[in-house]
């Protein structure tokens, strides 16, 4: 519990900024905090139900935690610890200076990452890999639509426009993810996207996105 603070504390720095970074209307939304609750709840259900079997196939395959958690920067940058899966193996992050960066902008991405595990690619590509993040919903620090969580070390080089994505909570899903998932790897294209999901943001809009977000998973369409 210490080490967790001690992290969040010491990333603080890098998820801040001088901007005066007004909240989006929907971080208010009542409406939209009850969707995400019982969406978490339905999500972290289904996260019972599919842990044993999957926890069993990462543990076989690779050495390490069942679980991944890393520092992302969230409403208003605001820094929280994320959940997914464990898709890499264990010495990823020291090792991912080693990994060319086939994306553009203050994101990172490569299509044939070496330190993704076999089953890892399998997660991935089925999006099981996230479903630890409806405990980030549940506890208000994610929305299950939003925009992509950033690292710190991606959020130090932000503009005053890139800090506008951060207006809004991080979602398990969004524009981006819908319109492309892995296969956006323009990090200003993101900014568009995340900038356009503000401007046409409803309930209803929330909800068409969830439902397009099901529809790409289930065809497994542009996740690496």
């Amino acid at each position: 519990m210490l080490e967790n603070v001690s992290s969040l504390f010491s990333f603080s720095k890098n998820c801040s900024s001088n901007i005066n970074l007004s909240v989006h209307i929907s971080a208010h939304s009542k409406i939209k905090r009850i969707i995400d609750i019982i969406g978490a709840l339905v999500g972290l259900f289904i996260t019972i139900l599919i842990f044993i079997p999957v926890a069993i196939a990462i543990k076989k395959n690779s050495q390490g935690p069942i679980l991944y958690s890393q520092i992302r920067c969230g409403l208003q940058g605001k820094p929280f610890r994320i959940w997914k899966f464990r898709s890499m193996y264990n010495d990823a992050d020291q090792k991912k200076h080693l990994v060319e960066n086939q994306a553009k902008g203050h994101i990172f991405k490569n299509n044939a990452d070496p330190r993704i595990t076999e089953v890892g690619h399998f997660l991935r590509k089925t999006s099981l890999d996230e479903f630890p993040q409806f405990w980030n919903v549940l506890t208000g620090e994610m929305s299950l639509v939003g925009t992509r969580p950033p690292t710190p070390d991606e959020v130090q080089w932000y503009n005053e426009r890139h800090w506008l994505r951060l207006r809004v909570k991080p979602g398990i899903t969004g524009e981006w993810q819908v319109n492309g998932r892995s296969l956006v790897d323009d990090f200003e294209e993101v900014v568009s996207l995340d900038l356009d999901y503000q401007r046409k943001w409803s309930i209803w809009y929330d909800i068409s996105l969830i439902i397009a977000t099901i529809k790409v998973v289930l065809h497994r369409k542009g996740a690496h």
